[in-house]
């Protein structure tokens, strides 16, 4: 306990009051020994850095307890006045149960169980009981429209496997971006900069959506853009009239 308090560069009457208050998990005993290691320390610097930042004993006894009990990260979060930020969704989407029935009337043959495997793999629907929760009514209704345009519903689902990379890309690259230029990092957060931060999430969700909504128009811009031009050079080439053969030579004429 001496050198760990020492460690610490705390009194041994600190550490032993932090262990009457169950602030450290218990050292390891080997007979009339306790042993304690890097972890117990690790624990004592984290009780030090949150003390600096204002939080009460008592405070930090419930982030300790939460955590230990395998409270959630919003759980831990909403301790620390941060809970309706991180909980809060960025999306609107709004799930649809859909039977059989219902499924078959969005796409007719094309709900085959292939198909339905390919959209459990990729999270667009999931499966209980006999029906099917599908995970976004926009995702429903564009892909039906896709479908009645004439789309295969394999192709529709491959395409939407490959978006979800992307977007996935899309949204690390927006986050680290926040992360680093905004927010900075999380676990060194005082209490009294808790609303900064949600009132900097707050505005931030709309930008991110803002963000990819446009690309994602100039992108299809650039793209129908490129695929027209094309079709043009098609069509004039198809309409230039054939070249007529050059004059015979008065050696190719036949005597």
């Amino acid at each position: 306990m001496e050198e760990l308090a020492k460690a610490a560069g705390i009194p041994v009457r600190t550490l032993r009051f932090y262990r009457e208050r169950r602030l450290l998990p218990q050292p390891r005993r080997d007979g009339r020994i306790a042993w304690y290691s890097e972890s117990h320390l690790a624990r004592l610097q984290t009780i030090a850095a949150l003390l600096e930042r204002g939080h009460t004993l008592g405070g930090i006894a419930e982030l300790i307890t939460a955590w230990e009990n395998g409270r959630t990260l919003n759980g831990v979060a909403e301790l620390l006045g941060l809970g309706g930020t991180l909980a809060a969704p960025w999306s609107d989407e709004t799930p649809v149960v859909l039977t059989p029935e219902e499924l078959a009337d969005y796409f007719g043959d094309d709900a085959s169980p292939e198909n339905l495997t390919a959209a459990l793999e990729i999270g667009y629907i999931s499966v209980a009981g006999g029906s099917a929760l599908h995970t976004s009514r926009r995702l429903l209704d564009v892909s039906a429209a896709l479908v009645r345009e004439g789309v295969p519903l394999a192709a529709v689902l491959a395409a939407g496997k490959e978006v979800r990379g992307h977007v996935d890309a899309i949204a690390e690259l927006f986050t680290q971006v926040v992360k680093t230029h905004v927010l900075g990092p999380l676990d060194d957060v005082p209490p009294e900069q808790a609303q900064r931060i949600s009132d900097a999430m707050q505005r931030l969700r709309p930008l991110a959506k803002d963000i990819v909504d446009a690309e994602m128009s100039l992108a299809m811009e650039r793209r129908v853009r490129i695929e027209i031009d094309a079709w043009l050079r098609r069509q004039a080439a198809a309409q230039e009239p054939a070249a007529e053969p050059p004059p015979a030579r008065p050696s190719d004429v036949p005597q």
